[in-house]
């Protein structure tokens, strides 16, 4: 394994040949956001499993491999690819990133309402640097987190996304994120901005998925700040390679009166971190944080959410369910903070975990903070196999074992898929819960 200081000083050395090659062309107050973000990593290095916040996650895997900048991929990455990614024929804007880097040639943009702008940030960054300046990098906090530390550090490109107030998109933005193999273990840390007005409507989708399985590092950052009266339905999809590290933080700031809700599916990835974060920052904010995570093998999951009522008069529902087989590990650590004046908060946070081997193992950790006393709140967390009692009455109409599993493991998950509005995400979700289904006792619905 690397030692801490040679860690550093590789991230360090690539970090000052990454400055050399952007500090030309980009504003200055980029350069200074950067130099301070890989100021902070340096000081913070990896997170260690002395870290409360890591107790359960050793990212030692990451750091003791000498990853270096992804670059734009010299393979032939053609549309028939993207097919399996873009959850068949439907209407929606689409992004699409090789490695971190802004494929124009791949990318579908339909004509939006007036004033909505949907571009890479790169592009944004060189047509309206001052208006990004207000936004960019002011919401998620790298001060405690090494990995959001560094990719601020390397912010070059992912998605800008501006909705004026007084605006609808009607169809969904879909920001896909692809990673190829290449000789190397190779990182990139998108950044994604999305700015929504006063008074508008959008349907957000992230997908992060690997072409090959080969060893690679996706390190992401998401930053959503929603207007006042704004609704935003977000969905992320993660289906990374199984040899592949994942980690990325979601950061929302809500104003008054917005409704915010996410789903975050993880499926791939041998080890993956999810951060979600929001602040609940106006009064009568609504947001609901929905996850599944499906694991098996040696995969490693770690969801950390942390809901911020800082308002009165808002509320939040949380629901996060695991299926684990064979020797994979699951992590969820849910925080609630209701803030000193938060009244009539009303807060609902749920994990529940359904373990299919004896060897899968969960740890599980919801936890409330709450400085007000006008409030409701609850909290809970379940780990366990299938019914018993289930399987007996399945099996006593005739169903056979195997089946009468994949049907209660089925029913489990799609308490979360049948949440989600979007219809083709949700076919192919379904889709997927198929394949891992044990081949010798497919459900025919």
């Amino acid at each position: 394994m690397l030692g801490v200081t040679e860690e550093k000083d590789l991230y360090l050395s690539s970090f000052t040949q990454f400055e050399k090659t952007h500090s030309q062309t980009e504003p200055s107050w980029v350069g200074d956001i950067r130099k301070g973000a890989i100021a902070r990593f340096i000081k913070l290095g990896f997170p260690t499993t002395r870290n409360e916040d890591w107790r359960f996650t050793s990212v030692a895997p990451i750091a003791k491999i000498p990853f270096g900048l992804a670059a734009f991929p010299s393979n032939g990455v053609t549309g028939k690819t993207l097919e399996r990614f873009t959850f068949g024929n439907w209407a929606s804007h689409t992004l699409v990133f090789l490695n971190g880097h802004f494929s124009q040639k791949l990318s579908s943009l339909r004509t939006l309402s007036r004033g909505a702008q949907l571009s890479n940030l790169a592009t944004a960054l060189r047509r309206d640097p001052a208006g990004l300046e207000a936004q960019l990098g002011r919401y998620a906090n790298y001060d405690d987190h090494p990995f959001v530390a560094l990719n601020t550090a390397f912010i070059s490109d992912g998605a800008f996304v501006y909705i004026p107030k007084d605006t609808i998109v009607e169809e969904p933005i879909h920001l896909l994120f692809i990673a190829t193999a290449s000789g190397e273990p190779q990182v990139s840390h998108p950044r994604n901005l999305i700015v929504a007005g006063a008074n508008t409507q959008a349907k957000i989708v992230e997908s992060y998925v690997g072409l090959d399985n080969a060893v690679y590092f996706t390190n992401a950052v998401t930053e959503i700040v929603a207007g006042e009266n704004s609704v935003i339905d977000h969905y992320k999809l993660q289906r990374e390679s199984v040899h592949a590290f994942h980690v990325a933080t979601l950061q929302i700031q809500q104003a008054r009166s917005t409704s915010f809700s996410t789903h975050s599916i993880s499926m791939g990835g041998a080890l993956v971190r999810n951060d979600v974060n929001a602040v609940l920052d106006g009064e009568g904010c609504e947001s609901v944080l929905n996850g599944l995570y499906l694991v098996r093998g040696q995969q490693h999951v770690d969801n950390h959410t942390k809901i911020d009522h800082a308002k009165p008069h808002c509320s939040s529902r949380e629901l996060y369910k695991g299926i684990l087989d064979e020797k994979a590990r699951g992590v969820f650590n849910g925080r609630i903070i209701v803030r000193p004046g938060a009244q009539k908060t009303d807060s609902k946070q749920t994990n529940k975990n359904l373990l299919l081997s004896e060897e899968a193992l969960v740890n599980t950790n919801p936890q409330l903070e709450i400085y007000a006393d006008d409030v409701k709140c609850t909290h809970g967390a379940t780990i366990g196999q299938l019914s018993a009692d289930a399987l007996f009455y399945l099996r006593s109409r005739g169903i056979r074992l195997g089946t009468a599993r994949n049907l209660l493991t089925y029913a489990f998950a799609s308490d979360i898929t049948g949440r989600i509005k979007i219809e083709p995400i949700r076919r192919e979700l379904e889709n997927v819960l198929f394949s891992r289904l044990p081949q010798n006792e497919r459900l025919i619905l």
